[in-house]
């Protein structure tokens, strides 16, 4: 494993994310359609304040979580939990075409159903045209980010992650993408690259044949790709192959772009962009290879990165996992690639990623994780430049360095910040319905370094938090900065309701005549510590989103209906219903819970929260006040003792998670404790849920 390998994962996730947003307004366009519209592409065709969430992007990140969850011992059977883990039910994540319409919607539910991985995927479960849509290939960069340099290994992981919802062709573009991606963060040569994607599939399929017979068309006409696409369209067009979006003439454009693209990164996106189809799934998997192949000196900062700023929304059920930076997902791919192969990470790569994962450490060149810069006057333009430098920093290498012109004698204040939690007024669409739970709470603490250089104006700073529901701006210990030096500051988030934003707040002195600007270098923000909050169900308000999308603010729903009535939330289903709040990382916490069971015999409250799957209940069944642990997702009892709860009494129900143990209070009595020695879920976040036709109110929840 070669330290040069984690820049080069950075590169190849980011291309992905830009490559999404290339082709995301135009996806489902045919070639002549583009032409019309806008002749030549050169650049977004677009604006979005932030681009909203996107399956090209949720399926590759979440589906290859199964590999941590298995304990690296990844099997099509791991995969397809982590699709039954991380998606809702019949709702955001993909795209939810129809049981024998949507490949990823019918795999799904055959896995619900108990049809088993890979099975649930298979040519001989779903039929050909099923199968072999695109999904194999445009879900499957991770599987190669993972495996740097070892197309053996991309090939084989693909191979197990593609066909719990793919078959056929569907899988071999699996193979060919993923070993493809591998190989390019070696080999920089497109041809090779090619070529070596292609030993992993039979010679004799369809998906080698098209691939084949477009390198042929380019060897004899390399002058003009709109040729090649005729050629393309004329042989291995939609009108060809079944279904809704087949694999084969989607690879073959792709080919094109890789060939006629001559290995810059900007033209093979654009011209993969123009040949229409699943615009954006093409150019994703263009963005990855080419990502990996240019490396971040090849991606125009200006034209691609910045409108992007580091940020990516997701629609997983892990509500704080959908609001996150660039350089996290990258961070993580890292990790499990390093972990897989059973070696130690070089520094500072070590210290970031097993100490603070999330933070803004600025270490990936060219990075912001999506900070952002405004003055007190929401309404009053802020001029500020943010660049990523080797210039300073406090720890590693790197840092951001942040440029903000201000009016003259101004005593206003310059705020720059991450956004913690994402209201719908925060996007311009709503793609695939994200939703999402905030990354800071009320008793954790912020910590982050700052310094001016020497070239610098006088200021002070603070770190402070933003409480979304009251306006209110929460601030730490005030610091006078000293030239050239670095500043290391921390501050106890205190009570709030919402938080949505955290970062430092600058103040100038105000004494210079010419127009005043702040100069700050920013480095290692990240939040740490236990939450010590209370989530009161009267002050929790419903969002909007937009048609039919509504969320609780703060939750994730996995499947179920809830609604806000009478100071409570209420959460009923026929079969089953959960939902959830709070951050993926919890570890040892207490929860208490006060809950109205209304209707029905099942109640429960649930911490440890890994997914929809993967989680630890505790609550009302029957007559018993029972503790059951969420596999694969059935609950298997752990504990167990009777209580004659009764409908339309209200009841605290406490739990604490503490290294493998859980112990449940009820209204202050100890009744249940229990020791999980079979793999015990660690950390998670909380929830609720409900089953067998059950509806409950819940009051309030507090976490410490």
């Amino acid at each position: 494993m070669k330290a040069e390998y984690i820049e080069k994962i950075y590169a190849g996730w980011l291309g992905k994310i830009i490559g999404i947003r290339l082709g995301a307004p135009i996806e489902g366009w045919t070639y002549d359609q583009i032409k019309n519209v806008y002749g030549e592409i050169n650049g977004y065709v677009a604006d979005y304040k932030r681009y909203a969430a996107d399956d090209d992007s949720n399926v590759p990140l979440f589906f290859l979580r199964a590999l941590e969850d298995s304990g690296y011992n990844l099997t099509s059977e791991a995969v397809g939990n982590a699709l039954l883990n991380y998606a809702a039910f019949e709702r955001g994540f993909f795209w939810w075409g129809g049981y024998g319409i949507s490949t990823e919607h019918t795999a799904y539910l055959n896995l619900r159903a108990g049809i088993p991985a890979p099975q649930s995927g298979s040519v001989k479960q779903n039929g050909s045209t099923v199968a072999e849509q695109i999904g194999g290939q445009i879900f499957i960069d991770t599987w190669g980010l993972v495996s740097p340099g070892n197309p053996d290994q991309a090939a084989r992981v693909a191979g197990l992650a593609a066909s719990g919802t793919d078959g056929g062709n569907g899988v071999y573009g699996g193979l060919f993408i993923a070993s493809c991606i591998a190989h390019a963060l070696e080999v920089q040569n497109i041809r090779r690259i090619i070529e070596k994607g292609l030993t992993y599939i039979p010679a004799g399929c369809e998906y080698t044949r098209a691939v084949r017979a477009v390198t042929a068309y380019y060897d004899k006409n390399p002058g003009n790709w709109r040729d090649c696409y005729q050629f393309i369209s004329d042989n291995f067009g939609y009108d060809k192959y079944p279904g809704a979006c087949h694999i084969i003439p989607n690879i073959s454009v792709m080919i094109l772009a890789l060939l006629y693209g001559e290995g810059n990164f900007g033209n093979t996106l654009l011209i993969c962009a123009m040949c229409g189809w699943d615009t954006d799934c093409n150019v994703g998997n263009l963005g990855t290879i080419m990502g990996v192949v240019c490396g971040l000196g090849g991606i125009d900062a200006l034209k691609w990165r910045k409108p992007i700023n580091d940020f990516l929304a997701c629609s997983s059920v892990i509500g704080d996992l959908n609001n996150m930076d660039i350089p996290f997902g990258a961070a993580y791919i890292a990790k499990l690639a390093w972990n897989a192969a059973g070696e130690k990470l070089p520094e500072p790569w070590e210290t970031i990623i097993t100490q603070r994962i999330d933070s803004c450490h600025f270490e990936f060149p060219g990075s912001t994780h999506a900070l952002e810069v405004r003055r007190d006057d929401p309404k009053e333009k802020c001029e500020a430049v943010i660049t990523n430098t080797d210039e300073a920093a406090a720890t590693g290498s790197r840092s951001l360095k942040v440029h903000v012109k201000l009016p003259r004698f101004t005593k206003e204040r310059v705020y720059i910040f991450k956004r913690t939690y994402l209201f719908p007024g925060d996007f311009d669409n709503n793609n695939y319905n994200p939703s999402f739970s905030p990354l800071l709470y009320p008793g954790q603490t912020i910590k982050g370094s700052v310094s001016i250089p020497e070239y610098g104006s006088d200021c002070l700073v603070r770190l402070y938090v933003r409480d979304a529901a009251t306006g209110e701006i929460l601030e730490g210990e005030s610091h006078e900065l000293v030239k050239g030096e670095w500043a290391s500051l921390s501050f106890r988030v205190p009570a709030a309701e919402l938080i949505n934003e955290a970062g430092f707040a600058f103040e100038m002195s105000g004494r210079v005549r010419q127009p005043e600007s702040l100069i700050c270098f920013i480095d290692d923000l990240y939040f740490e510590g236990q939450p010590d909050y209370c989530m009161d169900f009267s002050k929790i308000t419903e969002e909007c989103w937009g048609g039919l999308q509504r969320e609780i603010s703060q939750f994730t729903k996995m499947k179920g209906l809830r609604y806000l009535q009478d100071n409570m939330l209420y959460l009923s289903c026929a079969d089953f219903a959960e939902m959830y709040t709070g951050r993926h990382d919890w570890t040892d916490y207490t929860a208490c819970f006060v809950i109205k069971p209304c209707v029905g015999r099942e109640h429960y409250v649930n911490v440890r929260v890994q997914g929809a799957v993967r989680s630890y209940a505790a609550g009302f069944s029957m007559n018993k006040l029972c503790l059951g642990k969420n596999e694969s997702g059935s609950y298997r009892t752990l504990a167990e003792t009777d209580f004659a709860w009764e409908p339309g009494k209200t009841y605290a129900i406490t739990v604490k998670a503490e290294g493998n143990t859980l112990t449940v209070w009820v209204d202050g009595e100890l009744l249940l404790t229990y020791a999980d020695e079979q793999r015990p879920y660690m950390t998670g976040s909380i929830g609720l849920s409900v089953r067998g036709g059950s509806r409950c109110g819940y009051r309030m929840i507090t976490v410490k």
